[in-house]
């Protein structure tokens, strides 16, 4: 089982505060996304979600999470590999990136995950 660089094994049945509410279709969706916009840019992620051939037995809300850092983790590569210098790379990664995340947080969640 592929452990996704996390140290978590199957989450409990506890409702998570302050996470958006989905369906474990939403959430698989979801991972899906990111899975294929992770493989166009870094290493293949495995075929692991719930109903995969390779299913490891967590919940798709796991692989969003556990996707996520490593899409977020490769961008950051690219950002380092791109840029002309190590200031740029600080800028775009510091300010430019928290600029970005600010404004997504400003939307609601629906606006920008699309179904």
């Amino acid at each position: 089982m592929d452990d996704h660089g996390d140290d978590f094994s199957k989450w409990g049945t506890e409702t998570p505060v302050g996470a958006v509410q989905r369906s474990e279709e939403e959430w698989a969706t979801i991972a899906g996304y990111i899975r294929h916009a992770a493989n166009k840019v870094g290493p293949d992620l495995p075929l692991c979600l719930p109903g995969e051939p390779q299913e490891c037995g967590r919940t798709a809300q796991q692989h969003v999470l556990a996707w996520a850092a490593h899409l977020k983790a490769v961008a950051h590569h690219l950002i380092e590999q791109s840029a002309p210098s190590e200031a740029r790379a600080a800028h775009v990664a510091g300010p430019l990136y928290q600029q970005r995340l600010a404004q997504l947080r400003s939307l609601d969640s629906s606006e920008h995950i699309q179904q």
